[in-house]
């Protein structure tokens, strides 16, 4: 390659180089920072923008005095006006927004809402309801000194919005160990829990089924009562609750005396996710009024990683469930540590 040619080269690149750069997104703010990029959206107070060097970064409204596009976005101000253009930075948070229909000047922080044009409203597509589906299940045996064969399988369905959550699972659990039967438990519930002020929501739930290893032949839970959120972040939520229940559990052995009674129902859910992966811990306790050492209580954690396919999960994990009072014969905890394979769809 010639002298000039190499030069007609470098003087390519760089022209390319700053016609992108010219082409950018870029966001100023108060501390003089200057970040070029793709913006993906304002809402909630947060200015999001892609950039090249350091992936997605959330920026405080507060903080930016300036943003330019080169691209239309939609934009909604405080006001309720909506608007469609090319957004042009003029510095100290003034800006203007080129439509179709004209140019409106206004600030930074009158911007309630922005995301790609012909795209949805954030607010809008928050109020939507939409299913997602889940089901898992897991096979485990053994040959030798014993025979084992277990399997597992649960189903769930939750139907989700900004401000309310409905829920519907089932799950059945058979473990048979030297042709005896070591667990063969089956239960299906509801869950409803509207967020009606902030951090602060209440609850509805009923759970029923039968767990025939520990004699029960038939138990229901049905509890009601209200919940807060400790933690209620992007990537974790942290709730507690705490309600009035009915619980029922009849056994198989006439001597043993079935429950039946009111009582409390306490309730903690803990999610956190990570980088490729997350956490999750599920909590209940249900006491009776007649004995409070009377109760049932049940524990789930499992950690979750995706495998190539998203929706494909694997899942690690140890659940207990312990009764204070049961049958006779029957040890009041049971342990199961598990591995499932989990498929996620909507």
């Amino acid at each position: 390659m010639t002298t000039k040619s190499l030069l007609r080269t470098l003087c390519a690149l760089c022209f390319a180089g700053f016609a992108s750069a010219a082409l950018a997104d870029v966001v100023e703010t108060k501390n003089g920072a200057r970040i070029v990029g793709k913006i993906t959206g304002i809402h909630a107070g947060t200015v999001t923008i892609d950039t090249d060097f350091a992936g997605s970064l959330s920026i405080k409204q507060a903080e930016v005095t300036s943003i330019t596009t080169d691209a239309p976005l939609t934009v909604r101000l405080a006001s309720g006006t909506r608007i469609e253009g090319k957004i042009a930075g003029g510095g100290g948070g003034e800006i203007k927004i080129a439509g179709s229909d004209g140019t409106i000047s206004t600030t930074v922080a009158k911007v309630a809402s922005s995301w790609a044009g012909g795209g949805k409203d954030p607010e809008l597509a928050a109020m939507e309801r939409s299913w997602a589906y889940e089901a898992a299940i897991d096979v485990t045996g053994k040959n030798g000194n014993k025979e084992q064969l277990g399997t597992a399988a649960s189903v769930r369905a939750i139907l989700r919005t900004k401000q309310d959550t409905l829920q519907f699972y089932t799950a059945y659990d058979r473990q048979v160990t030297d042709s005896q039967k070591s667990a063969d438990q089956f239960k299906a519930g509801v869950d409803y829990q509207n967020n009606f002020s902030g951090k602060t929501s209440w609850y509805v739930r009923e759970e029923g089924g039968f767990d025939r290893v520990k004699d029960i032949e038939l138990y229901n839970v049905a509890a009601a009562g209200f919940g807060y959120d400790v933690i209620k972040a992007a990537n974790q939520t942290l709730t507690t609750r705490g309600g009035l229940s009915f619980r029922y559990e009849g056994y198989r052995n006439p001597l043993t005396t079935d429950v039946k009674s009111a009582g409390l129902d306490f309730g903690l859910a803990h999610e956190l996710t990570l980088p490729g992966s997350k956490l999750v811990n599920r909590v209940s306790i249900v006491p009776t009024f007649e004995d409070f050492g009377n109760y049932r209580a049940f524990h789930e954690s499992f950690y979750e990683i995706p495998l190539a396919n998203p929706s494909w999960k694997i899942r690690f994990g140890v659940s207990n469930d312990y009764n204070s009072e049961p049958g006779r014969g029957v040890e009041k905890m049971d342990t199961a540590y598990f591995t499932r394979l989990v498929l996620n769809w909507r």
